[in-house]
């Protein structure tokens, strides 16, 4: 048995703290290296990875598109935050926290950054005259009360559980148990809210939804962390029955491949500069050599 840890008085940085992410993790923030942005032809420029918080602004962006709302158009160009690109300093000017995802919108005089994945759909909703989102009231209340809910929520599932179930370099029995624990009453917060309606905010599809489903959608279909077993996700059959409906939709599945550098190349669009990019074999679709 390893003997308990003390913390000492003061703590300091001074060794590899181990897991997969140990590379890129610091202490400090701000740029560690010079790099310029690419920029594209459309007024709005997104600089994302397709994690959960990646997916969540293309599936919107698409879905705007959807709406026909052509002034949706965008780039998105790829950030690979395994190597550090988030640290460069044309993405740090855009987002000083260095996560991904982050939108410039240079369709006014003066270009507006955003970032922070709810920020960005809120942003988005309003731009497009209340797209997703309802107007006022108690609908916009409960709509907004949800996007803020995985705000708050998905850094449990993600740092909390993921991080000591997937990534740790040893496994500690109380944090896996501490996670799963809080994961397991997200759920079923979930699965209790989606008995009552179809979707988050009420009968109707918003940003809601978008700001939810790439976490907790991928995690009751055993897609993250392969942890569905584990957690006996088949409990929440509201859950699921919200993951499947969702999942259907053309702009979510085209929304789910750009920025993805992993799993069947079919489903990756490493950057997307127009439409025709998802009908179009190019190299973007082709996995990244080994």
């Amino acid at each position: 048995m390893n003997a308990p840890y003390t913390p000492p008085s003061v703590w300091s940085w001074n060794k590899d703290s181990g897991g997969r992410f140990a590379n890129i993790n610091r202490p400090i923030a701000g740029a560690t290296h010079d790099k310029d942005l690419p920029v594209g032809r459309h007024p709005l420029q997104l600089y994302s990875l397709a994690t959960p918080n990646g997916v969540k602004v293309t599936v919107m962006l698409e879905e705007l598109l959807a709406l026909g709302h052509q002034g949706a158009e965008y780039d998105a160009w790829l950030i690979r935050i395994n190597e550090g690109e988030q640290f460069g300093s044309g993405f740090v000017a855009v987002n000083p926290n260095s996560k991904i995802p982050a939108l410039l919108d240079r369709s006014g005089p003066t270009p507006v950054r955003v970032f922070e994945s709810g920020a960005i759909l809120m942003y988005l909703a309003e731009k497009f005259g209340g797209a997703f989102m309802p107007a006022a009231g108690a609908e916009r209340a409960g709509c907004l009360s949800w996007v803020f809910w995985q705000m708050g929520s998905a850094p449990f599932l993600g740092g909390g559980f993921g991080h000591f179930y997937a990534y740790a370099p040893s496994k500690i029995e109380y944090a896996i148990d501490r996670y799963a624990m809080e994961v397991k009453r997200q759920l079923d917060v979930l699965d209790r809210r989606l008995a009552e309606s179809p979707y988050l905010a009420g009968d109707e599809y918003s940003i809601a939804d978008m700001a939810v489903w790439p976490w907790y959608g991928t995690l009751v279909k055993g897609q993250l962390y392969e942890s569905g077993e584990f957690l006996q996700v088949q409990e929440y059959t509201n859950v699921l029955r919200w993951t499947d409906e969702i999942a259907r939709r053309p702009a979510v599945q085209r929304g789910r491949m750009v920025n993805r550098t992993w799993g069947n190349p079919a489903s990756q669009l490493h950057e997307r500069h127009e439409a025709a990019d998802f009908d179009t074999q190019t190299q973007d679709k082709l996995a990244p050599a080994s």
